[in-house]
């Protein structure tokens, strides 16, 4: 059995993290550059970070800048950009995946970065089905894509193969002159899970499989003699068919409306009948076996 380890080929899609800075008073914060630019909401003084029976602790940044949703028959192109950060540990003892070729990968478990906002992105015009969409917002609909729990299941490793990156559950909030400001797809308590892979999926029917792409991989040395690496994942493309997306909620008064919702999206939706697609998906991991060390290379960088 061998292990993969974090200088070698690694994937994901997704997100961005690292610590912020302090600066004089009227000056701007400094922000980090190079290979660790975004990276400056990393969790650095998060006290899960700092356990000493950490062996890796790292950032994440990823930004995605296409692909859909697609529930049912209904296609929501992603034509906003859809920020993903968090920081990264892994303890001696925690869990990790083997793979079809032997290899093994750690499993990392998250934190949310410093600014709380583990997943950003701006809403997205949706047309309603037989309808002509000649009045935004009431012809229509605007669907964000909003966290509904926390990141887990973090595989960076999984390069290329049949198996989740991580699961990213999220819930849509949509917003429609009818609706009202809490209509939603998805909730905290039954949220849309989704699993993307760079590899190939194993849907159940009658999607068939579909295949992701890790991009171009790269791997960078802290340019100031840090111990701290960054793994970069450029022009990536992660995928799942196997998601299920649950009915609609709190649309319209008393959920008077959520009927309109789910006739129109068709829901519940069971696995096999919606595809989630991320491509352009920029991602960079920074990684290192010491926190003290790694925030010494951040700062370094921030301008």
């Amino acid at each position: 059995m061998r292990k993969r380890r974090l200088s070698g080929a690694v994937a994901l899609m997704t997100a961005g993290v690292l610590a912020a800075f302090g600066s004089p008073a009227g000056a701007a914060a400094a922000k980090p550059t190079g290979i660790y630019a975004g990276m400056g909401d990393c969790p650095l003084s998060s006290p899960v970070l700092a356990d000493p029976g950490n062996q890796q602790v790292g950032c994440v940044i990823s930004v995605t800048r296409g692909g859909s949703v697609t529930i049912g028959s209904t296609t929501i192109a992603l034509t906003e950009p859809i920020t993903l950060q968090f920081g990264v540990y892994w303890p001696a003892g925690s869990p990790t995946v083997e793979f079809p070729d032997g290899t093994v990968a750690n499993v990392f478990s998250t934190v949310p970065p410093a600014n709380g906002r583990t997943l950003t992105s701006s809403p997205l015009q949706v047309p309603i089905p037989g309808l002509a969409n000649f009045l935004p917002g009431v012809t229509s609909v605007f669907a964000q894509v909003e966290l509904a729990g926390p990141v887990t299941e973090f595989v960076p490793l999984a390069t290329g193969e049949p198996y989740a990156v991580f699961r990213l559950p999220i819930k849509l909030h949509l917003f429609n002159a009818l609706f009202g400001l809490h209509c939603y797809i998805g909730s905290n308590s039954r949220p849309i899970v989704l699993a993307p892979t760079t590899g190939t999926t194993s849907p159940p029917p009658p999607n068939g499989p579909i295949t992701g792409d890790p991009g171009v991989i790269d791997l960078a040395s802290d340019p100031n003699g840090f111990g701290a690496f960054v793994v970069s994942f450029t022009g990536a493309t992660l995928v799942d068919n196997s998601v299920s997306v649950p009915v609609a909620d709190g649309c319209g008064i008393a959920g008077s409306l959520d009927w309109v919702i789910n006739t129109v999206f068709g829901l519940p939706a069971a696995a096999g009948h919606n595809t989630v697609v991320f491509s352009r998906t920029n991602t960079s991991l920074a990684v290192d076996s010491s926190l003290a060390d790694l925030k010494q290379a951040i700062a370094a960088s921030a301008r």
